[in-house]
């Protein structure tokens, strides 16, 4: 069974920083691509940032490369995002997710971010 738990979200103000902790449970985590993503209200969950099981490759989107970072601990069986310079538009709900081999598979719950001016 693969239990993701994320935490770390809360408010920041416009240019400051958060880190965003995910918490795997399952025996695959070492072996999993792991990635971010984020929703807002009315709208489609997006793809934030990628990391393969070794964390050797990473992939960002264009709204956030260059601010954010993602990385992962597979000793502690948690992925990271540490995101800097925050903006307005990254106020969502955060995920993460863990890959099945083919595909964003296993979520988390998902925590707020709110970025304030």
């Amino acid at each position: 069974q693969v239990q993701l738990v994320e935490s770390g979200g809360g408010l920041v103000q416009a240019g400051g920083s958060l880190r965003l902790s995910c918490a795997g449970s399952g025996r695959t985590f070492s072996r999993s691509g792991m990635g971010w993503f984020r929703q807002g209200p009315g709208k489609e969950r997006e793809f934030v940032a990628g990391i393969s099981w070794s964390g050797g490759s990473t992939e960002y989107s264009d709204s956030v490369k260059g601010r954010f970072t993602i990385s992962r601990d597979n000793t502690k069986n948690t992925v990271y995002l540490q995101m800097n310079s925050q903006k307005l538009e990254d106020t969502e709900v955060y995920y993460c997710a863990e890959e099945n081999g083919l595909e964003y598979f296993y979520w988390g719950q998902g925590t707020q971010v709110t970025v304030s001016s």
